[in-house]
Parts: C-alpha cells; structure tokens; sequence
C-alpha cells in the first residue's frame, strides 16, 4: 500500500470517529426553546431523530422530527396511513424560505412524484411550526388524534433544494429511499 492509499484510508478512518463521536444521541438533545419530549428515536438513516410525548386523552402525538440539512434544503416527516412507503403518506415538510425565516406545512403525498403544496391531511394538524439552528431542521406539531392506534408507518426525507418556494425532489438512492419504519408511540 503506497502512501496516498495509508493517508486514505487514515483521513477517512478519522473523520468516521469525528462524525460518530459527534452525532448526538436523541436522548441526551436538550431543544434550544426548552420544550421537553418524553420518547424520541434516533432514526437508522438521514441523521434524523423524533421526540414525541403521547397525549392518551386526545389520542394525539406532540412531535419534533429533527434532522441535518443545509438551509437551502428542506425536510419531511409522514405517517402513512395505508401503506409502508412514500406515497399514501400525511406529511410535515418545512424549509427556509426566501427571506430567511421558516415554513412549516402539511401535504398529502399522492404520487412518486407530488406537488408538496400545502394541503389537508387524513387527520389533525395544529401548532405546526419549525426551526433552523446549527445546520439542523426542527419540524414541530400536534397531530391527532390518531384513529388506527399508536403504532404507524412513518416516512422521512430530506431534499437539498426548494425553487420558487416548493420542495423539489430527493435522491432516490442510499438513505433517502431507506429512510421509513414502523413507530409505536407508547412504547
């Protein structure tokens, strides 16, 4: 192995250790606007997280989906409530909009290829609102209440860039097609 190949490998051996020692846990995340979540999840892709508190008098979620972007970029969280994929899903997307501040909105996501416009979703959707701060997106809201029970498929995904005020499409390879699971709020 010559000396290029041994810096190779060294330069990216370090900067793995950096980026995992750096990576916080969901549940040592302390929110800058001191919000409390009693659950979270570190997502297995898109370094991404969801705290959530259950409000079992309304069957609703209190949620933050938090995930790394750059501020040209945008993020999105779903609960699919017919399926295990991107299309059927509810979705919260936000991004930063052409003045600098945030956007925070609803969408149903009907096709592979959606119009992430604001729109009505399948079930309830307050105090929808979000954050940028340290390269990271915050999603925050109420949705419920929940008529299928507190397990769900959920979806998320992050896009690298937003034209005339609309998400445009995500990478549909590596984490972005691998980024969806099953949650169960009271566990």
């Amino acid at each position: 192995m010559d000396i290029t190949s041994k810096l190779t490998l060294l330069f990216g051996t370090l900067l793995s250790l950096v980026l995992f020692t750096s990576a916080q846990r969901c549940s040592n995340y302390t929110f800058p606007n001191n919000q409390v979540f009693s659950s979270c999840t570190d997502l297995p892709s898109l370094q991404a997280q969801l705290h959530w508190n259950y409000i079992a008098s309304t069957r609703s979620i209190h949620l933050a989906y938090k995930a790394n972007q750059a501020p040209a970029g945008w993020i999105a969280w779903a609960i699919n409530p017919t399926g295990t994929g991107m299309v059927g899903s509810q979705a919260l997307v936000a991004f930063q909009n052409s003045e600098g501040s945030m956007t925070a909105y609803p969408t149903p996501v009907t096709s592979s290829s959606p119009s992430m416009q604001t729109g009505t979703l399948s079930f309830k959707v307050s105090n929808i609102s979000a954050t940028y701060d340290n390269n990271e997106m915050t999603i925050f809201a109420i949705v419920g209440p929940l008529e299928n029970g507190t397990t769900v498929n959920h979806v998320w995904q992050a896009g690298n860039s937003v034209s005339n005020g609309i998400p445009q499409a995500h990478a549909l390879s590596g984490p972005n097609i691998q980024s969806m699971g099953r949650i169960n709020f009271l566990a």
